[in-house]
């Protein structure tokens, strides 16, 4: 890993009991895809990813990062790992660590993966539209998820609306045209979500921005999930209960080759 400028070959990294990071979660991340060792490359998106957590910095009133530094370390660790989660703390601290991609991920995409509709007040997010270290809820919805047999957890609003899932934003085709929740709805505004929206509107796709109520999702004839790492992975089969209060699989109108 890297932290604060050096490289660490311990798994481990030592913070002060009244770090806020350790306390409240008070750190910002974002994890990215590095295609072919390179930051540059551009389905890598490191603009992408450092405009994002540079929002974040500014909105909570945070120290500057040295950016110069964070490259230096993704890049040196990028020569490894496939993945790098990039923390950033109050102060400005770096904090980079890296891993390989899912085991499973070619078949994630070609297969499709069983999603579970998380409904209790206590899989809500706060500060949605922010990656903060306080991923509490989407961690307690993904873990209870796999309870279920599902791989991924779709969060939800007060209303029922779905919002994203606990690492993605959702996708789903209905009407000869793509639909995806709002930012207004208070979701992370996903860099792939972006890069998907921008490259269907090339393609004279139409995307529509509309929240997912009961009505709309019960028309959709397929649903997927997107994010930087695993890019678009369908969802063949949602348990949980949920439009009428049923189950609802792939079955003969859920289409997997259409995502």
């Amino acid at each position: 890993m890297w932290y604060a400028g050096k490289l660490i070959e311990l798994g481990r990294i030592e913070l002060g009991i009244d770090d806020p990071g350790l306390l409240y979660g008070a750190t910002v991340f974002t994890t990215l895809r590095v295609y072919h060792h390179s930051l540059d490359d551009g389905r890598t998106n490191w603009r992408g990813h450092r405009g994002r957590l540079s929002n974040s910095i500014k909105t909570f009133g945070w120290q500057e990062p040295k950016w110069e530094r964070i490259r230096e370390g993704a890049e040196v660790l990028g020569r490894e790992f496939p993945v790098l989660r990039i923390t950033i703390f109050p102060d400005g601290r770096e904090w980079i660590v890296g891993r390989q991609l899912p085991e499973d991920l070619v078949e994630r995409q070609e297969k499709g993966v069983v999603a579970w509709l998380a409904q209790g007040a206590e899989f809500r997010r706060s500060l949605g539209e922010h990656k903060t270290g306080n991923y509490l809820t989407a961690w307690l919805a993904l873990n209870q998820a796999k309870k279920y047999g599902a791989k991924e957890a779709i969060l939800i609003d007060e209303s029922g609306n779905w919002l994203e899932t606990s690492t993605g934003n959702l996708w789903g085709w209905q009407d000869g045209r793509w639909w995806t929740p709002p930012l207004t709805a208070g979701i992370l505004p996903g860099l792939m979500r972006k890069q998907l929206i921008d490259w269907l509107l090339s393609q004279n796709q139409i995307v529509e921005e509309e929240p997912w109520t009961a009505d709309l999702v019960l028309g959709m004839e397929a649903i997927a999930y997107s994010n930087s790492v695993v890019e678009v992975v369908p969802i063949h089969t949602v348990v949980g209960g949920w439009g009428d209060g049923g189950t609802r699989g792939q079955g003969d109108s859920w289409d997997k080759g259409t995502l």
